[in-house]
C-alpha cells in the first residue's frame, strides 16, 4: 500500500509541478516556467512552524479569511470538505485532530515552490487517544499562496491508514 501511495504521490507531484511547462503554441515549445517566489515559501514554513508550536494566532496570521481548505478524499476529516475560511478549519480539521490525537505533528520534509504554489512532502505522526493505535503517513500539500497568505489548501495523505487508525478496535 505504501508503495502505491508514495508513487501517485510522487507522480501527483510531478504533474502539478509541470503544468506550468505544458505546451502552448502551434510548435508545442514549452511555455516558461512560473518563477519561484521564495516569500510564498516562507510564508508555508512559517505555518508549520506556528503548528509545531500550537501557536494559533501565528497559524491565522498565514491564512487569508477567504481561504479553501480541501482534506484528503476518504480521510476522517474530509467530511465537511470544502473548509471555507479560517474557523472553520480550526474547528472542523485542527481542533478534532487536536482532541484525538496526542503528540500530533505535522512534518515537512522537502519544499517545492513554483509560481504561487508550494508543494510540500512529510509525515503525520502521532498516536489516537481512544484506540492507542500509532499514525505515521506520507503527506503532500499543495498550498496556493497570494499577498503574503494562504488562500487554498489540499491534502493528500494515506487515507486508509488514517481511516485504519481511528476506527482500530
Amino acid at each position: 500500500m505504501n508503495y502505491r501511495f508514495g508513487t501517485v504521490v510522487s507522480v501527483a507531484a510531478a504533474i502539478v509541478l509541470a503544468a506550468p511547462a505544458a505546451a502552448t503554441s502551434v510548435d508545442r515549445a514549452p511555455a516558461p516556467v512560473a518563477a519561484q517566489d521564495p516569500a510564498n515559501q516562507a510564508v508555508v514554513e512559517a505555518l508549520y512552524a506556528a503548528f509545531a508550536q500550537g501557536d494559533g494566532p501565528g497559524i491565522a496570521a498565514v491564512l487569508s479569511p477567504d481561504l479553501m481548505w480541501i482534506e484528503a478524499e476518504g480521510g476522517p476529516y474530509a467530511d465537511l470538505n470544502p473548509y471555507e475560511g479560517p474557523q472553520a478549519v480550526f474547528e472542523g480539521v485542527f481542533g478534532r485532530i487536536g482532541a484525538a490525537f496526542s503528540g500530533f505533528a505535522a512534518t515537512p520534509v522537502s519544499y517545492w515552490p513554483s509560481g504561487d504554489r508550494v508543494i510540500v512532502e512529510g509525515r503525520y505522526t502521532g498516536t489516537h487517544i481512544a484506540t492507542g493505535e500509532v499514525l505515521d503517513a506520507q503527506f503532500v500539500h499543495v498550498f496556493t499562496v497570494r499577498d503574503g497568505v494562504i488562500v487554498a489548501f489540499q491534502q493528500y495523505t494515506d487515507t486508509a491508514q488514517w481511516v485504519d487508525v481511528v476506527t482500530a478496535d
